[in-house]
Formats: structure tokens, C-alpha cells, sequence
């Protein structure tokens, strides 16, 4: 029998989370799941409360404020108790009923990670060409294989989520995040619902901040555990520019010229050099910030499978 915990955060979603809570009971009941819904009410302030104290059964996660999707995801997750972790949004947009298919792609591909693929969106079009381009970014930035990253319908391991705390937007990064720490990744095209109640919380401040992360995302992979590949080669380009114009200089003085009208060259010479060594000194400091964050925090930059003695008999 598989065990699900069905994670999913809320804001101000009053007239669909009963439908919702339904439909996901069903699913689980229907396919013989042990299971749990967890709902995380993050601060909403019309009847969503309410109408979740009537539901049943049902993990109620109350946040203080609205702290965002990603802080009520991570603290849902977290809550979460069972061997498979689904995520999805509250909005009735995702729908339970492809939970058993995800699932059963997980486990027949030996995945870690299964996202949705809303390959035919019920979005309005501005959303449809905002997503589309955030897509486009990061698949030019970050590589996670999948192409429909901003989908919340996802289908995790339990232990993927281990060591592991959300920031920021970063909910929308969680495969990308995960195949950096080596986890398999994998997509099912989902069916994706008009939404009947309520209003979209995505707005371009939303937008933003995702972009933003996404360069998080992208560092992190590239440069991780050697932050003075980056910083580093950035400082060498800098230390070459300045060298170059210092031997400009030079030439403007061998051939005579007035340095008081040339002072241009010098400058830059300055310039250059200074914020070379700058970018230098940063890159050994992020290098010593970095062993210290993974001498000290649960994290690490790999993810172990599993260790295996093998018999030297055999």
C-alpha cells in the first residue's frame, strides 16, 4: 500500500478548497492510499479558515502572516509523514486525479521527482506568455529538463526533501534544486483547470522575485563549492583590462604625450586593477564562507543513494 502526504498551501481560497479537499479524498480512497491532506493556511484573511475547520481528515497548518507559497510549501513538507510528498496548488487549477498516474510513473521509472506538465494551460494570456518566457530563462539558465517548472502538481520521495529548506520563490526551482543534489527528475503532461472562484495571486512582483531566484538556482549550480571559479575568472578579466591599459599608458608616455591630457588611460589602468583584486579578495572569502556553511549546516552538495558492503568472497 503506498502512503501519500498531499502538501498544499492556501491564500484567500475560501470557494474552492472543500471541492479540492473532496476531490483529493476520493483519489486516495479510490486507489487504496494510506494517506494525508495537509493544508497550510497562510494567512488568508477571508473564510478559507473556517471552511478548512470543516474538513475532514485534514492537517490544518496555520501561518502567522502570509509569508508566501514557498514558506507554506517548505512547512507543509516538512509536517509531511509519509514515503511520497505531492504538492499542488489550492487554487483547483491542478487536478487530484492525476496523482495516481504521476505516482505510478515515478515508481515505474525509479524517479525521485515527477512534475506536471500543464501542456495545455487554462490560463489567461499575458500568464501564459509570462510563464512561457520565465520557462525559456530557465531553461537557458538552469537545465532541469522538465518544461513546466512553474507547476506545483509534483510527485516527490520523501527523502528528498532531507536537509533541505525552501526560500524565496524557490518552490518553482524544487527539480532544478534537487538534480544539482543528484535526485532523478521526470514529467507527465497533467490536465490543468480554469480556475471557478477566487483570483490569481501571481503578479510581476511575483515575476521578479522568481527571476531572482533563478540566478540563486543557477549559482549555486555552477559555483556552489568553488565560488572563485566565478569571482575569481571575473577578477582575472579585470586584472587583464587593467594590464592592457597600462601598457596603453605606456605608449602614450613613450611617445611623448602629456599624461595631464591622456589622463584617461591611467584611470583605467587604476580602475581595472583595483576591482580585479576586489573580485579576487571576494572570491577567497566566498570560498572560506562556503566550507564554513557546509562544516557547520545540515546541507551538503551531494546526495548519497545508498552505501553498500559488498562481499570481497564473492
Amino acid at each position: 500500500m503506498d502512503s501519500i502526504s498531499v502538501v498544499v498551501p492556501v491564500y484567500n481560497e475560501e470557494g474552492n478548497i472543500a471541492k479540492l479537499h473532496q476531490e483529493i479524498k476520493n483519489v486516495c480512497e479510490a486507489n487504496g492510499y494510506k494517506y494525508e491532506i495537509i493544508f497550510i493556511n497562510d494567512g488568508s484573511s477571508d473564510g478559507t479558515d473556517a471552511v478548512c475547520r470543516t474538513l475532514t481528515p485534514l492537517k490544518l497548518i496555520t501561518m502567522r502572516k502570509n509569508f508566501g507559497q514557498t514558506a507554506a510549501m517548505d512547512a507543509g513538507i516538512k509536517a509531511a509523514k509519509y514515503d511520497y510528498i505531492v504538492t499542488m496548488d489550492g487554487d483547483g487549477q491542478n487536478d487530484p486525479a492525476d496523482i495516481p498516474n504521476m505516482l505510478g510513473y515515478l515508481k515505474d521509472n525509479n524517479l525521485d521527482v515527477v512534475s506536471g506538465w500543464r501542456k495545455h494551460r487554462k490560463d489567461t494570456f499575458m500568464k501564459k506568455f509570462v510563464s512561457r518566457g520565465a520557462n525559456f530563462l530557465r531553461y537557458l539558465l538552469v537545465h532541469d529538463g522538465i518544461h513546466d517548472s512553474g507547476c506545483s502538481l509534483k510527485v516527490y520521495r520523501r527523502e528528498c526533501f532531507n536537509g533541505l529548506t525552501l526560500y524565496g520563490e524557490q518552490h518553482r526551482f524544487i527539480p532544478a534544486i534537487l538534480k544539482i543534489k543528484g535526485f532523478t527528475v521526470g514529467e507527465v503532461v497533467v490536465n490543468h483547470r480554469p480556475r471557478t472562484s477566487g483570483y490569481t495571486k501571481y503578479n510581476w512582483k511575483r515575476t521578479i522575485k522568481g527571476f531572482v531566484d533563478m540566478i540563486s538556482v543557477w549559482f549555486w549550480n555552477k559555483f556552489a563549492t568553488r565560488p572563485l571559479h566565478l569571482l575569481g575568472g571575473i577578477g582575472f578579466i579585470f586584472e587583464l583590462l587593467g594590464f592592457a591599459c597600462g601598457i596603453w599608458s605606456i605608449v602614450l608616455f613613450a611617445m611623448g604625450r602629456k599624461m595631464s591630457n591622456n589622463i584617461f588611460p591611467p584611470l583605467l589602468t587604476i580602475f581595472f586593477v583595483i576591482i580585479g583584486l576586489l573580485m579576487i579578495i571576494f572570491g577567497l572569502m566566498s570560498e572560506i564562507l562556503i566550507k564554513t556553511y557546509y562544516g557547520v549546516h545540515v546541507d551538503t552538495p551531494y546526495s548519497i543513494k545508498k552505501i553498500e558492503n559488498i562481499d570481497e568472497k564473492k
